[in-house]
């Protein structure tokens, strides 16, 4: 079983944060969730990961401040910047040493870049490998809903005047017969062709943890973000990039650009599935993590290239996620 701890961070907030594996591990792996969702997310990765891997990973699952089992937070820390800083906070706290491997979904993938914009010096003495699960580094650029454009206008131009009342309700959840109402559209936006009953409850059920103040908070600064640039000086590291043809949040377009930045990732696009990867698309997310832990784990094995090492470029063939 994880164990279960808290990371208390300057301003007060406290971050609920489960850890597995032993603290000397060669690697630690830190799994990001998306907006509105919680550690909860990734079970299916931290079940195959510790299954394949065992104790040669640690690994971090934990709940972004005003999701999940955290803490709330003052309105104007609903940023990705502060995100960012929090990541930082997180690795000090629990994996104050060694290598880790970075996973993002959707906005974790953003904090992501905001942590290697904002502290680049702390980035490159610890992360060795990431992976960018339905994610983008251009905001809204191409989330159009699967819609026509003038539509995702008008939509866009909704969310962004609701989310500015939200941010306001503060710590305030959002009522659970309101979101089993919204169940279908929940569905819709979020997943593809197939959805199991039970990732949908999931998926409900953390969005009902998350306050009202991050659900409308964060949402400009998701919008805003550009960070095609901090992401072309991390071409040397092992990474990947995963999405769904059908994903009406980050469409492929999104993983696409992401992959030019880095032209080394290994870029996926899994037909028929929308932005909830880890849950609808299991084993391509857990081979494409794999892929990357195998290739920091053993350099010098089939994954990687012979004589690489964290902040080596690597050479120009990469095993297949």
């Amino acid at each position: 079983m994880p164990e279960q701890t808290e990371v208390r961070l300057p301003d007060g907030v406290r971050l609920h944060v489960e850890v597995a594996g032993a603290a000397d591990a060669g690697v630690t792996v830190i799994l990001l969730h998306g907006w509105t969702l919680d550690g909860r997310s990734w079970h299916r990765q931290l079940a195959a990961l510790d299954e394949v891997l065992g104790a040669s990973v640690r690994l971090v699952a934990y709940d972004a401040r005003g999701h999940g089992r955290s803490s709330c937070m003052p309105l104007p820390t609903a940023t990705l910047a502060q995100l960012g800083d929090d990541l930082a906070a997180v690795l000090d706290a629990v994996a104050p040493t060694g290598r880790v491997v970075l996973v993002g979904h959707s906005m974790g993938g953003m904090t992501i870049m905001e942590y290697a914009h904002r502290h680049p010096d702390h980035f490159a003495a610890r992360a060795a490998g990431l992976a960018f699960v339905s994610t983008t580094a251009e905001g809204h650029t191409h989330t159009v809903y699967g819609l026509s454009p003038r539509i995702a206008r008008l939509i866009r131009l909704a969310e962004t005047t609701g989310a500015g009342v939200l941010a306001r309700c503060g710590a305030w959840r959002p009522p659970r017969a309101l979101l089993r109402a919204l169940r279908p559209s929940i569905r819709w936006l979020l997943f593809g062709d197939r959805c199991d009953p039970t990732d949908i409850r999931l998926v409900t059920s953390a969005v009902a943890r998350a306050s009202l103040r991050s659900i409308g908070g964060f949402r400009a600064s998701i919008g805003a973000q550009h960070r095609l640039e901090t992401l072309a000086a991390l071409a040397h590291l092992p990474a990947v990039a995963l999405v769904g043809d059908k994903d009406r949040l980050t469409p492929p377009p999104c993983a696409e650009s992401i992959a030019a930045a880095l032209p080394a990732t290994e870029l996926t696009v899994c037909p028929g599935a929308g932005h909830m990867l880890m849950m609808e698309r299991p084993d391509e997310v857990n081979d494409a993590l794999l892929a990357v832990l195998r290739q920091v784990l053993d350099p010098d094995g089939p994954g990687g290239p012979a004589g690489t090492t964290p902040g080596a470029p690597p050479a120009a063939d990469r095993a297949p996620a």
